[in-house]
């Protein structure tokens, strides 16, 4: 694992230091949509922890019913827009543990590795950030082409954001709690837009998005090697080039997104200086008029 302390864009957040709790209370948090089969085989793999919710995207292949066959007790939660990221922050929203795993429902993640993402948590990261490409990570369904777009947007990120990533496009990842303000994502609850299109983060973009906010905050970030495996059963609803391109708008809407916080910042001090300096120069003058001059 290799740990980096980002040196952020936005200097106005400040993480706040928290104490790691000894047995820190995970909540995972799995995204499903028509996922059935696959989550007959992968939610009675997962280690016990605090909580599992599953966030369904309108299945019509009876995914909440088979979620909890296979895991009784499990939260279900059903998103009210459509798309990823709109199901991890309404997962996000119902968490109610200490430590926040984003885990797909496909069988490509490997439930023995949460373990690995919680120790780099509690060895001091806010964010664990899954990587294929580090040592001991692999993958077994990564194609040349998606590979190719991921190092060319993996450097464009690095470049931008001054970091040190080695896979932007992995979904599995792991973060403090209390860090879920921090990434300002957009009102779960709000219906679909009258137009019908996608709200920002609402898409695959959301794994960038998460990147991005951490990164620009300037929090500590620890890779962890991870095995990417097959999809068990179905297809994908990732498409290489149009999300591809969602993800190259992310890159270059969240750098304006960052500096746009870094003027506002700069701004903010500016006043606060101004102000302080205005405040003891009228202090300064209400004390000459009340001092009576000394005559010999």
């Amino acid at each position: 694992m290799s740990t980096f302390p980002t040196t952020g864009l936005n200097t106005v957040v400040e993480v706040a230091r928290r104490t790691a709790p000894k047995a820190p209370r995970i909540s995972i948090v799995v995204p499903a949509m028509n996922e059935a089969l696959n989550l007959s085989v992968v939610l009675p793999q997962l280690p016990k922890v605090h909580e599992v919710i599953l966030v369904d995207g309108g299945s019509v292949d009876g995914t909440v019913a088979a979620a909890r066959r296979a895991l009784p007790g499990i939260i279900t939660v059903q998103q009210t827009r459509k798309g990823k990221g709109n199901a991890l922050a309404a997962g996000f929203a119902r968490v109610t543990g200490d430590i926040v795993v984003m885990f797909d429902a496909d069988g490509s993640a490997d439930p023995l590795e949460i373990e690995r993402f919680v120790k780099a948590l509690t060895d001091g990261a806010d964010f664990a950030k899954g990587s294929r490409f580090v040592e001991g990570g692999g993958s077994a369904d990564i194609t040349p082409i998606r590979q190719l777009g991921n190092t060319f947007l993996n450097t464009l990120f690095n470049l931008g954001f001054k970091s040190r990533y080695s896979d932007l496009c992995y979904g599995y990842n792991a973060f403090w709690a209390d860090m879920i303000p921090l990434l300002d994502l957009p009102d779960h609850t709000l219906g679909m837009p009258a137009n019908g299109k996608m709200m920002w983060g609402d898409g695959f973009e959301i794994e960038t998005v998460i990147n991005c906010r951490f990164a620009a905050a300037g929090v500590t970030i620890t890779e962890v090697p991870s095995v990417e495996k097959l999809r068990m059963f179905g297809e994908s609803n990732l498409h290489a080039v149009s999300d591809g391109l969602r993800v190259l708008k992310t890159l270059i809407t969240e750098r304006r997104r960052a500096f746009a916080i870094r003027r506002m910042e700069r701004k903010l001090r500016l006043d606060r200086v101004n102000g302080g300096v205005q405040r003891r120069s009228a202090t300064s003058s209400s004390i000459s008029e009340e001092v009576t001059p000394l005559v010999a």
